[in-house]
């Protein structure tokens, strides 16, 4: 099962998303923080790596741009595909994002469709994507 680290520093959202993800069937856990999401990053061993970071920009101790700068320097068995979710909604908010090192950038509120298929997409699970695909476009069949 894949197991994605859902990191922002606000609850509700972190429970938006974990509802959207854990839907879908993936393993979602949390942190608050970049310094709390590199903490758990430390802690993951080989059995317990993500698979998917999907991480808020603004954030207090450690922003969302830090934390994935942070992340790409880490050996490769932490490496994982980043999304990023935020409100700022500029063209140079999402060029920051994958100058740091993201895969996908994301404008809050997400759409639980969008969530769901971006993070599929990045997690390469087929049958997910189409699911979220289908539920994006209703009336759409396969």
């Amino acid at each position: 099962m894949n197991r994605i680290l859902v990191v922002d520093d606000a609850a509700t959202v972190r429970m938006y998303h974990r509802k959207i993800l854990g839907d879908a069937g993936w393993h979602v856990d949390e942190a608050s923080n970049g310094v709390e999401a590199l903490e758990r990053v430390h802690a993951q061993d080989d059995d317990t790596a993500f698979d998917l970071y999907v991480v808020d920009v603004n954030m207090p101790r450690m922003d969302g741009y830090s934390f994935v700068r942070e992340l790409r320097r880490l050996p490769a068995r932490h490496q994982a595909p980043v999304v990023m979710v935020s409100t700022e909604a500029k063209q140079p908010d999402a060029n920051a994002a994958f100058d740091a090192g993201a895969n996908g950038y994301l404008v809050k509120p997400a759409r639980p469709a969008e969530l769901a298929l971006t993070a599929a997409l990045l997690l390469g699970d087929r049958s997910s994507a189409l699911k979220a695909a289908l539920k994006a476009a209703p009336g759409v069949k396969p």
